[in-house]
């Protein structure tokens, strides 16, 4: 349960798919404004937002790996295309009135700006909402992975993975009605379950951190609200 946990400072995760709208390739607009006012619901609760978004409605790189494309320069070009999102996510927010900067673990002057964790803290404390792209800059890391490791870095109280179901379940919940639905989980029982909420690189940082780990659907208006609020919905995994 999310009561028991002081939210100050949160790092909230998209896929890159979830702007895709129902296209499911692409930058939807009207989802990117949908997701501003969410987050902006969030910030006007004085809570500190930092984001990371996917890039996987514009590029895979894994998926083209295996059309022979080398593994490096795909997962570079995902890098680039979690930047497009994050800018595209950034002009909607400000043109809803948050603060925001983007920042890129690949140096892009002139684009935006390199990722720097002091300035990132500092800029989160001052009520600006930071997305941070280009993963961790690294080749063969998830953008899942990046987003705790920025999480971990900037101090966030709490992690929030948002998805297209209420939380974690024991199967795809869409292709198999009795999934068993999680309502928390240990990071080790996430990890020997195999549920693929997650790469276990990801879950393994998280735990070895002690940063929780809060799975939600997006598409449910006000649940980003309702969590920082206190509400019990979705699914935590913690160390128990």
């Amino acid at each position: 349960m999310t009561k028991n946990i002081s939210l100050n400072k949160i790092l909230l995760k998209y896929s890159g798919e979830a702007v895709a709208g129902i296209a499911g390739q692409g930058i939807d607009p009207k989802i990117l404004h949908y997701m501003s006012k969410e987050i902006k619901s969030v910030v006007e609760q004085n809570i500190a937002v930092g984001l990371v978004i996917g890039g996987g409605n514009l590029f895979r790189g894994q998926e083209l790996n295996q059309d022979g494309i080398d593994r490096v320069a795909g997962d570079h070009m995902g890098m680039l295309a979690t930047v497009m999102n994050g800018i595209a996510l950034r002009d909607s927010l400000e043109r809803n009135g948050i603060k925001t900067r983007v920042m890129s673990a690949i140096p892009m002057p002139g684009i935006v700006e390199h990722y720097d964790r002091r300035l990132a803290i500092h800029l989160l404390d001052e009520g600006f909402v930071v997305i941070f792209t280009a993963g961790t800059g690294n080749p063969f890391f998830t953008t899942d992975t990046a987003a705790c490791l920025r999480g971990v870095e900037i101090n966030a109280d709490l992690m929030l993975k948002a998805t297209k179901v209420d939380g974690v379940y024991s199967d795809d919940p869409k292709k198999n009605p009795e999934a068993k639905f999680f309502k928390s989980l240990t990071f080790d029982e996430a990890i020997h379950k195999n549920l693929k909420v997650m790469d276990t690189t990801a879950l393994t940082l998280a735990r070895d951190n002690n940063m929780n780990i809060k799975v939600f659907n997006y598409e449910s208006e006000g649940a980003l609200l309702d969590i920082v609020k206190g509400e019990d919905i979705g699914t935590l995994i913690s160390n128990g």
